[in-house]
């Protein structure tokens, strides 16, 4: 393996949406929970895994994880978002079996569940921030990278990503950091993000492993620039302030 660069900077790649965008928060059970208006730390991060075990293979992936791991993230997102919501049928696996002979029977029962889709009308800057160890394959997964959030919120990126010592204007750093300048008329999300004990096997879904909230997946306290404009029973149009 080759190390590209490993001074503190930033590589930069920016994503047109094209299909609606889901993602509930950490926190929330399968039957409900509004969806976040952008892409967290921790799926984008899962995003880039996968992209790695599929390029690369399981080793390599597993051999660069903890650099990816922790990573910084920066968001700039899109111009305008419009949240709807509904209520929809879903299956579930049953918690007791059902009568036999009844029209309820099989493993899974209906049920109803709350859902949001968001649309966004512009494009989603994605900045990884730190010690980019090695730049030319993290700049190669994100290539490889054609959704985010809930599986169907397709992306296309616009272009191949450039780096940058500095971050540039309109990127919102998604660190839990405190001290940075927030808008206070902004949109307030928990985006989640991986702990630093977050081990592979851990991100693995096929080894069985649990990550529990609040260890190993970490909630990060973000103010998003966004202002309501419009909003009515079925939608809401936030807009970013400032343009």
């Amino acid at each position: 393996m080759t190390l590209t660069r490993s001074a503190e900077s930033w590589l930069i790649a920016e994503y047109q949406p094209t299909a609606l965008f889901s993602l509930k928060p950490a926190w929330a059970t399968s039957s409900g929970g509004k969806s976040l208006l952008v892409p967290t730390p921790y799926a984008i991060k899962m995003a880039l895994l996968d992209a790695a075990c599929r390029t690369e293979g399981v080793a390599a992936a597993k051999e660069a994880w903890p650099w990816l791991r922790d990573l910084t993230v920066a968001l700039q997102p899109p111009e305008r978002v419009v949240v709807t919501n509904l209520f929809t049928r879903i299956l579930k696996p049953r918690r007791t079996p059902a009568k036999p002979g009844t029209q309820h029977g099989g493993p899974l029962g209906k049920t109803i569940g709350f859902r949001e889709y968001v649309h966004f009308d512009g494009s989603l800057g994605v900045a990884l921030g730190g010690a980019l160890t090695d730049s030319a394959r993290l700049e190669e997964w994100l290539l490889q990278i054609n959704y985010l959030g809930k599986r169907g919120g397709f992306v296309q990126l616009l272009g191949l990503p450039t780096q940058a010592e500095t971050l540039p204007p309109g990127f919102i750093v998604v660190d839990g950091d405190p001290t940075r300048s927030f808008l206070a008329e902004g949109v307030i999300q928990q985006l989640d993000d991986c702990d630093a004990s977050l081990t592979f096997e851990k991100a693995d879904v096929y080894s069985g492993k649990s990550i529990r909230l609040g260890k190993e997946r970490v909630l990060r306290h973000v103010v998003l620039p966004y202002r309501l404009v419009r909003s009515s029973k079925s939608f809401t149009l936030y807009e970013r302030i400032g343009g």
